[in-house]
């Protein structure tokens, strides 16, 4: 039971504090541009990495650095040095699906595991990349029963990884489906030159596209017009089979996810994972679980996907998110007041309202949501400020300053 490691993404600095204040047991984050989210502009550098697992270090969480998209021969010195840099800032793991990133950091004594993108489908695949890593993470496609099925013959056949302990096996659990296998698609590289498959996309499935017969000019009505971007998964409800499957290392998707998206589904997982603990996760617990992972972003979800035998057929219907409540960006954090607990804030856009659901967000701060139940205004108490005024509330955490205020409300 200990073993179960729940892993968040790590897009930011608000991210990784908000994955690590609501329980998550590793991180993964990306580096620059060897990476799945390489697109992304918030990646983080280099000379940022000591700093990573140094926080990471000090709150017991293991730190992940991805390194997996399919690598070109002028990019491997690259690769080398960022391996290297990863190995001396003592980061916990690299995860890689090319050989050559595999095969360099089993060479410096860097743990690897092995990503989702190398399709690994059958125990045999197991077997071969146990020489390099302790971590496989398994396709998407696979089912509870032939996951189980891998599982029992790791434990019956001793296969062990590098560290001479067991193989873990990784799950992705939560967040963004592909229609491709295991992700690898080849759509975006085609369309418009940007590679999926090196961190690139540019996501042309989630698009509305025209059907159009070429030889009549007709075109052809499609119910769902999103007929190539597939809701999310989510196995919340069905939590218990897959850890009872022996599944150890449960994956979320969401580098590219805002700091709430973490905090909430990270806390929503490491609550139905304690529950497990205790055979306490029913099907309503699972349900009330689900309310909450509704509320951030999501395409609407896959229940039970792949893993119950189901055929991919469930698709989002929309472009953007169907979470149940979106953010307002009200205003930044002008000062903390430790001795009062409370903070000030420059309200810059829309009015701040007595009994507004509040969420606070920062790199320092990660994620802090709560009730606003008083608002001070020139020493006085207030039920509704506007924009252009300056005001203050209780705040049982510490927040900084230029943290940015959102009030929450149903979509």
């Amino acid at each position: 039971m200990k073993e179960i490691e729940i892993m968040a993404p790590a897009g930011s600095w608000e991210s990784l504090t908000a994955a690590v204040k609501a329980g998550a047991d590793s991180v993964y984050f990306g580096v620059e541009k060897l990476n799945m989210r390489a697109r992304a502009a918030n990646n983080f550098k280099v000379d940022e990495l000591k700093k990573i697992v140094e926080f990471c270090d000090k709150h017991k969480v293991k730190s992940y650095l991805t390194l997996n998209i399919v690598l070109y021969d002028d990019e491997l010195t690259e690769m080398k040095l960022l391996c290297d840099a990863a190995k001396n800032a003592g980061v916990s793991a690299v995860i890689a699906a090319d050989v050559a990133a595999i095969q360099y950091a089993k060479f410096i004594g860097l743990e690897v595991h092995i990503s989702t993108q190398a399709n690994v489908s059958n125990l045999e695949a197991v077997k071969f990349y146990s020489t390099y890593a302790d971590v496989i993470v398994l396709a998407r496609e696979l089912t509870l029963e032939k996951i189980k099925y891998i599982i029992d013959e790791i434990k019956k056949q001793n296969i062990k990884g590098p560290s001479g302990n067991l193989i873990r096996i990784e799950l992705f659990i939560h967040g963004a489906m592909c229609v491709s296998i295991s992700g690898k698609c080849y759509m975006s590289l085609a369309t418009y030159n940007h590679s999926a498959n090196r961190g690139d996309c540019l996501q042309t499935c989630r698009r509305k596209y025209k059907v159009t017969d070429e030889e009549t000019g007709n075109e052809l009505v499609i119910d769902n017009e999103y007929v190539m971007s597939p809701k999310d998964m989510c196995t919340i409800t069905f939590l218990n089979q897959l850890l009872d499957s022996g599944v150890t290392v449960l994956k979320i998707e969401g580098r590219g996810r805002s700091a709430d998206y973490v905090n909430t589904v990270v806390s929503s997982y490491r609550t139905a994972v304690e529950l497990y603990k205790k055979k306490q996760l029913t099907e309503i617990k699972a349900n009330e679980l689900l309310k909450d992972l509704e509320s951030v972003f999501n395409r609407g979800f896959w229940h039970g996907g792949y893993y119950l035998g189901n055929k991919i057929g469930e698709w989002a219907g929309v472009y953007g998110s169907k979470a149940t409540k979106k953010k307002e960006f009200i205003g930044q954090i002008q000062n903390y007041y430790s001795k009062n607990k409370a903070a000030s804030l420059l309200i810059e856009t829309a009015s701040l309202n007595l009994g507004d659901e509040c969420l606070i967000t920062g790199p320092t701060t990660g994620v802090l949501q709560f009730r606003l139940k008083e608002i001070m205004k020139d020493e006085k108490i207030v039920g509704e400020a506007v924009k252009g005024d300056i005001v203050s509330f209780e705040v049982k955490e510490k927040v900084r300053k230029n943290d940015k205020v959102y009030v929450l409300k149903k979509a």
